[in-house]
């Protein structure tokens, strides 16, 4: 099997745990509206789904609903006015990062949140590396699970297919991953609805625990 040179990692769910303030977002939205605040086990298994699965729960609305438009507005200004204050890397995952920094490894990241609010956050994380490449979800024309944005991601960083892996914590990040070409592993210690188990996705490995990501990266 070809070494892993680059590693593309999902945001929301793999590489840094939002759903603390995606949820708090949620429940301003709420409040706003007369509602009482919903607790964040309600709310964090669709915080990958950024607006669309937050507004969903939190309102019991779709997409295709009148009002969505402009509530989906209202919840990102709330979300962007707060937008890293319990945010934090996973556990686990800056020491992943450190290693890939001491081997000169590139990484990146491939999420489908905008990047008004993804630049900034990653900004605020203080990560012990810059990534080579930030693929958002309004970058190109399309976003996953479409493989234009992995693909993106791999122009970019130089370095082909079979030697990148992508990990996410969603179905979409599976399919664009191997729509692209790469490895896709499960990030199970993300975001993931009851209903959809990573076991369903076809993803190439799955890892249970973020603390043990650095260890199947870098076996001993």
């Amino acid at each position: 099997m070809p070494e892993i040179r680059a590693i593309l990692f999902d945001l929301d769910g793999t590489l840094a745990d939002t759903a603390p303030d995606l949820a708090a977002a949620a429940n301003r939205l709420r409040a706003r509206h007369g509602l009482s605040p919903l607790p964040l086990a309600l709310l964090r298994p669709v915080a990958s789904q950024g607006a669309r699965g937050l507004l969903g729960v939190a309102f019991a609305m779709t997409p295709d609903a009148p009002d969505y438009g402009p509530l989906r507005s209202e919840f990102l200004d709330l979300y962007a006015q707060h937008l890293c204050e319990e945010t934090r890397l996973f556990p686990g995952l800056k020491k992943v990062l450190e290693r890939l920094a001491a081997l000169a490894l590139p990484w990146g990241v491939v999420t489908n949140k905008p990047a008004f609010l993804t630049e900034p956050l990653l900004d605020a994380l203080d990560l012990p590396q810059i990534p080579g490449v930030v693929v958002s979800g309004d970058t190109l024309s399309k976003a996953k699970p479409d493989p234009l944005p992995v693909r993106h991601a791999l122009a970019v960083l130089g370095v082909p297919a079979p030697h990148v892996l992508m990990i996410g914590d969603d179905r979409r990040d599976i399919q664009a991953g191997h729509g692209a070409g790469v490895r896709a592993w499960a990030a199970g210690w993300g975001y993931i609805e009851a209903e959809d188990a990573p076991e369903r996705w076809a993803a190439d490995r799955i890892i249970t625990d973020s603390r043990a990501l650095e260890a199947a990266l870098f076996p001993v």
